[in-house]
């Protein structure tokens, strides 16, 4: 029979406070909060860009290369000295990814056909790999607005967009390789997040999407709202929320989503004066910059300002024109900014950094929010 040792209680307790220890930093590293990322787009001039505080940022995004033929264009020398500055920004910020992004909102005509063809994919990736060459820039961001569904208005969409998406994304990573980075925008409403993409395939060979829960009141809407809410409301199913919660359930990993954000308002003009002006019959009429808000939403000019709790997103008011304005501001961009933390999402993005203050802007909010948590 075989006598079982007996340990000393010394022996003993070292023993189980090395345990705890152990138990306690593997506990630790698992909750450490992962630093998210912040995405800026950028469609401003060479000159200004840097005034802005890049150093908060992780990526920066030129907004748009276009298709020319099948080709991926830079339209002008200005454009291509805007991105070699861009790329000369990671002298201030050198963990700075610089990405280049083709098509845009009225901008991708050609999409549908072009992708439609494996030549056509073939010579993108190609001219994709020898302008990130050309300008060492770290990836390509892909904004088809959108594939398989209605978009810019007389621009062709087929339902086999979504499967030709697929294959232009695979001929991009096998002619990129596993280092660049591979980026697309996804329209943040039921119809887009349900029709666009194969997710199941897509998702495996990008970085991230780069979700538009903004616009989310789009400019053809009929009934005022919030354009770019965080939750849903009674009145209205879309949300920055809504859209993470659809993507997770068809199995898009949280770690490659990044909230969008609006750095703008958009102006819609109602056709009574009631509800403070929410969920009426409406128009829109134009959008403002987070840096010409104080002096275009004030008191002076009619407006008020009010915070709608439940969708957790403010707008201002003005009851004698019926002009609503919707908007981000330092408190939802903070409460955005802690929902991406909170859900372990991939990062933050925002249309776009030309909108925002040089000092004291929103991006200094996503900044201090990151760093206070």
């Amino acid at each position: 029979m075989h006598k079982r040792k007996l340990i000393a209680p010394t022996v003993l307790f070292c023993i189980t406070a090395i345990i705890s220890l152990s138990f306690l930093s593997i506990q630790s590293k698992a909750q450490k909060t992962v630093k998210p990322n912040v995405i800026a787009y950028y469609t401003g001039q060479n000159s200004v860009i840097d005034s802005f505080p890049i150093e908060k940022l992780s990526h920066l995004i030129y907004s748009f290369g276009h298709l020319k033929g099948d080709s991926l264009n830079i339209n002008s020398a200005k454009d291509s000295a805007l991105i070699t500055k861009m790329v000369d920004l990671k002298k201030r910020n050198p963990d700075l990814k610089v990405m280049i992004a083709m098509g845009g909102w009225s901008a991708c005509k050609d999409c549908s056909e072009v992708f439609s063809r494996a030549d056509g994919r073939k010579t993108f990736a190609k001219t994709t790999k020898e302008i990130l060459d050309f300008f060492h820039a770290d990836g390509i961001d892909i904004d088809w607005e959108y594939p398989a569904v209605a978009g810019f208005p007389g621009h062709r969409y087929t339902v086999d967009d979504k499967y030709n998406f697929t294959l232009l994304i695979k001929e991009l990573r096998k002619k990129l390789g596993k280092k660049a980075e591979i980026s697309f925008a996804a329209g943040g409403t039921k119809n887009c997040i349900d029709s666009c993409f194969e997710w199941d395939k897509v998702m495996p060979l990008v970085n991230r999407v780069n979700v538009m829960s903004y616009d989310l009141v789009s400019g053809y809407a009929t009934q005022s709202g919030h354009h770019t809410p965080l939750y849903a409301t009674t009145q209205q199913s879309l949300s920055g929320d809504y859209a993470v919660k659809a993507l997770i359930g068809l199995g898009v990993p949280a770690q490659k989503i990044a909230l969008g954000a609006a750095f703008y308002a958009r102006i819609f003009e109602n056709t009574v004066d009631a509800n403070q002006g929410l969920y009426q019959p409406t128009k829109f009429l134009s959008g403002v910059s987070f840096k010409d808000f104080k002096k275009r939403f004030n008191t002076e000019n009619g407006y008020t300002y009010y915070w709608d709790e439940k969708a957790k997103a403010p707008y201002y008011y003005n009851p004698q024109t019926k002009y609503l304005a919707t908007f981000d501001d330092p408190k939802s961009i903070s409460l955005k900014t802690k929902y991406v933390i909170d859900q372990k999402l991939n990062g933050i993005m925002f249309w776009e950094l030309t909108d925002d203050a040089y000092t004291d802007g929103l991006l200094d909010v996503i900044d201090k929010t990151i760093k206070g948590l």
